[in-house]
């Protein structure tokens, strides 16, 4: 390996892509296991490396020079080899300070609450100090010399501005859940989560909820990485490069969610789109249907509305987690919040309005089968819609070339 990023599990990495992005270099991922990192280091059988989770302190005693960055923070994210000799630096820290500056984020004078207290957690320390917080305190699930239990968090530190997530509690694939309440704090008004997989965190969108600035760690990711290219190869790159890769990694990475009524050319509008990118669909009924081996119909008969949105729940849950694809869902996902939530861990979702008067009544659905239940839906689940999605498409047009305008739309979104 020349260049490439070293870690215990990189299975799901997005650094591959990025620096492949770059486009100056080969870059590997390369798993190394605890008991292989001391030889490994020792070997020096590379030109320059990224390291993560759980190495960027475990490196530091083979390096022959240390930045004064990365030592005051006291982790390592990037090594290059000088003819034998080892020189490690930390473009964590400027990772998070361009995603803070993007997100237009103050914390001048700001209590702000960092949770973990890992290598990650280190550089958070850092950047908040040179921003010059008021207050910086991070958090940990057990008191000790330097940090506050969540308890304790809680109990005096309610009215915190700014929290910065360090902490894998949210990532990929144990996605559903949230470090903290942030309804337990009266004063929140931005939330940085370095966390990147899923693109848009359960306690990010709390955040948003809530009306703060919140933002997950892709940014930052892309920021660390061109940070790190410039360090490989000893040049500066050009100054947007940041900004066009985060740009091109998002729209990559990111699902088209697809949600309306029955019959209003989610699936139709989806394999356009899916011909038109090339990426996979997933229809959630279709999963549904293969999951259970019977219509979805009997499942309504048989076992009822709330069996079967159960398992929509289920399925949604599961199909979310992917990255770059097309998913068309059921005309009752969205009625359930927890749905909305997983679809947008990854998802940007997509109304298609069609007007009721031109979808046609279908036997297999009882909430569906005549033209009047069909206006009657629409006039309930018509705000549900509106408020889920991300965008509003006016479906007035055929139902392939709706996936053409969805595919503008979501480019210029």
């Amino acid at each position: 390996m020349q260049y490439g990023l070293i870690g215990e599990h990189l299975p799901h990495s997005f650094s591959k892509i990025i620096h492949e992005d770059i486009g100056l270099y080969e870059y590997e991922l390369h798993e190394v296991a605890k008991e292989d990192i001391d030889s490994f280091m020792k070997q020096k059988d590379f030109k320059a490396i990224n390291v993560t989770i759980p190495y960027k302190q475990t490196v530091i005693p083979y390096l022959d020079e240390i930045s004064e960055r990365a030592e005051a923070i006291g982790a390592v994210n990037t090594i290059v080899n000088r003819e034998g000799k080892l020189f490690g630096d930390n473009t964590d820290f400027g990772g998070m300070l361009s995603l803070i500056d993007k997100m237009g984020l103050e914390l001048s004078g700001k209590k702000v609450l960092i949770l973990g207290t890992g290598g990650t957690s280190r550089t958070a320390f850092a950047v908040a100090k040179s921003m010059d917080a008021k207050e910086i305190h991070k958090v940990s699930r057990v008191a000790k010399e330097g940090s506050i239990s969540y308890e304790e968090m809680y109990e005096k530190h309610a009215d915190a501005d700014i929290i910065i997530n360090t902490t894998p509690c949210g990532m990929f694939p144990d996605t559903y859940k949230r470090p903290v309440d942030l309804e337990r704090f009266s004063n929140i008004e931005g939330v940085v989560d370095a966390i990147y997989n899923p693109l848009s965190s359960m306690l990010v969108q709390q955040a948003k909820e809530l009306g703060a600035k919140a933002q997950g760690g892709l940014y930052m990711l892309v920021a660390q990485a061109v940070l790190a290219a410039e360090i490989f190869t000893d040049q500066i790159l050009e100054e947007d490069l940041i900004d066009k890769i985060y740009g091109r990694l998002l729209a990559r990475k990111r699902n088209i969610v697809l949600i309306g009524l029955p019959s209003s050319g989610k699936t139709t509008a989806g394999k356009r789109l899916a011909e038109i990118t090339g990426r996979k669909l997933i229809d959630s009924d279709d999963v549904i249907i293969e999951r259970e081996s019977v219509p979805i119909s009997e499942i309504f008969a048989k076992r009822g509305e709330k069996a079967f949105r159960d398992i929509e729940s289920e399925v949604i849950a599961e199909i979310s987690k992917e990255n770059g694809v097309i998913i068309a869902t059921g005309g009752g996902a969205v009625l359930r919040k927890e749905n909305v939530e997983a679809l947008k861990t990854n998802g940007i979702i997509v109304f298609l309005d069609r007007n009721p008067d031109t979808l046609i009544p279908t036997d297999d659905r009882p909430t569906f089968d005549a033209k009047e239940k069909i206006k009657e839906l629409y006039r309930i689940r018509y705000p549900i819609y509106s408020a889920a999605a991300d965008i509003h498409f006016k479906a007035d047009c055929g139902y392939e070339e709706a996936g053409d305008a969805v595919y503008r739309l979501v480019n210029e979104f």
